[in-house]
């Protein structure tokens, strides 16, 4: 799945853009890496073009620009316009992906969009964070050098006249995001619907503060583990994130909105509120909310709405196997070796009695189900093990078609909506100009139709039909995920069960035995 990110440089120092590209540099500083001499490092690998720079560096190009203009004299003009266009990590071994070949697409990419602007196009073969994923960067001077050719996606003079200034509005991000699109469908590689929203909302700002924070908490876990402690903490969480997974917690065990509210302020201080049909957020210590979309596309209210009416399905089916629930077993302590750790006597006196309940509690269990043997035991645990395993398996195949499901639907909706344009396509006196104004219709519906297509659909499928499958198959799903919890539950007493039977008998091995008196 491609995707598109813009960023924007007010430094006038042009060259930092091309020497970024071309040095290795420290990720959360942005120094350039030294090598043992003080020089900076070159990237293991890249590959570097520019455009509409003639004979001039990049640098050079946009100096001349500035100062034939009279343009970027202030510090807080931006200088230049930084887009990343990255490719899907599974592109390069499915469909033959190439660092050669991005670059291509990069360069095409930039003179269809970005003309007469000086330009750098520059392919990375991976991402700072390991991913695999092969992605091109276009740095744009802000200053258009030459007077182009007006284009469809071009709404003003200053869009299309040298001398005037790029402008990344929300109508050329949709423009830019829908030319992606296009672009890897022309090419064949994986793609995703760039128009809406895809899960967790992560913005650069976030994510960066979450990789600072991550590297400031290992490293004080490295400290703690060279001084023989335990972390409490491996993985750093933001605000936002936190105030994500907690929203989702609530979200899951709610089944109507009152609830979901009034729930969310008990346990976690979070007001929730609804203005002109869209939800925001409002977590304890701030005065402002955040609206639901700068959180995830999963918190919306479309889509809590759905999730609430979901749950009430589940919850005649799930709820009852957990009012019942016994008191968990737990396993018993290593008394001996705890006291040996250094523990005083007043553990020593709590673990006993602790280790009395549980031991009282393995042997009720044991004999409610009438496994006193070792081998009983065995071949229960056995039994057990082969229902989890085959009611998972189950679980997951209905679950992937479930998605495969929910994924055909997407597109016949999307095909059914657009059909009309396209059939209008047919009968209009320029469909060339015509296409080009719906141009983001048109690539969601020709997405779809490729997407029949590879699946070799003639005959498109009844909605109502599809929607009845879906719900057929989300019935077996949640009877086979409630026998899959049922046996893991089971299956994790015994086991534990099993660990206590265990170490109650080695305990009793090692205790030793009253020495005798020899008798003379």
């Amino acid at each position: 799945m491609a995707t598109i990110k813009h960023l924007t440089s007010k430094n006038s120092n042009y060259a930092a853009a091309e020497s970024y590209l071309t040095f290795q540099h420290n990720e959360y500083t942005g120094l350039p890496i030294l090598d043992e001499k003080g020089r900076p490092k070159l990237r293991d690998s890249y590959l570097l073009d520019t455009l509409e720079c003639g004979e001039s560096s990049f640098a050079m190009a946009c100096l001349i620009a500035n100062r034939k203009y009279g343009k970027n004299g202030r510090r807080e003009d931006v200088k230049t316009h930084h887009y990343i266009i990255s490719f899907d990590p599974k592109d390069a071994v499915e469909n033959g992906l190439t660092m050669e070949r991005a670059q291509a697409l990069g360069l095409q990419f930039c003179k269809d969009n970005f003309p007469g602007h000086p330009a750098i196009v520059c392919t990375h073969p991976d991402g700072h964070n390991s991913a695999g994923n092969i992605h091109v960067h276009i740095v744009i001077g802000s200053l258009r050098v030459r007077t182009v050719e007006r284009q469809p996606f071009m709404d003003k003079p200053c869009d299309w006249e040298a001398g005037k200034k790029h402008r990344c509005t929300s109508a050329m991000l949709r423009h830019l995001r829908v030319a992606v699109m296009e672009m890897c469908e022309q090419a064949d590689l994986n793609q995703i619907n760039l128009l809406e929203a895809q899960g967790d909302h992560v913005s650069e700002r976030e994510y960066w503060a979450q990789r600072r924070g991550q590297r400031r908490l290992d490293h004080a876990n490295a400290k703690l583990a060279a001084e023989g402690q335990q972390p409490t903490q491996t993985v750093y969480q933001t605000e936002l994130d936190k105030l994500r997974k907690q929203i989702y917690a609530v979200l899951n065990k709610t089944t109507t909105f009152e609830e979901f509210s009034a729930l969310l302020m008990q346990e976690h201080g979070i007001a929730v509120k609804e203005s002109r049909g869209r939800l925001s957020y409002c977590p304890p210590g701030r005065t402002k909310f955040i609206t639901a979309k700068k959180l995830s596309k999963k918190l919306e209210k479309e889509q809590v709405l759905t999730a609430l009416s979901q749950n009430i399905q589940l919850a005649a089916i799930i709820q009852p196997a957990y009012e019942q629930k016994p008191d968990k077993i737990r396993k018993l302590v290593d008394i001996q070796a705890n006291v040996a750790a250094g523990k005083g006597i007043g553990y020593e006196r709590w673990a006993k009695k602790f280790n009395l309940k549980r031991w009282s509690q393995t042997l009720c269990l044991l004999q409610e189900k009438k496994l006193l043997s070792e081998d009983a035991l065995d071949q229960r645990i056995a039994e057990l093990q082969t229902q989890h395993d085959d009611a998972l398996a189950v679980v997951k195949d209905l679950d992937a078609r479930m998605v495969s499901l929910k994924e055909l639907r997407g597109h016949l909706v999307v095909y059914r909506q657009y059909k009309p344009l396209a059939q209008k396509l047919q009968t209009v006196r320029n469909p060339a100009k015509f296409k080009e104004q719906h141009r983001a219709e048109f690539a969601v519906y020709e997405a779809a139709c490729a997407y029949f297509k590879a699946n070799g659909l003639r005959t498109l499928p009844d909605l109502k039909k599809l929607d009845a499958e879906y719900q057929t198959l989300s019935s077996e799903k949640n009877g086979f995920y409630t026998r899959y919890k049922k046996a893991q539950i089971e299956l994790r007493e015994l086991r534990t069960a099993q660990q206590n039977v265990e170490a109650f008998f080695r305990k009793e091995e090692r205790s030793p035995a009253v020495p005798q008196q020899e008798v003379k």
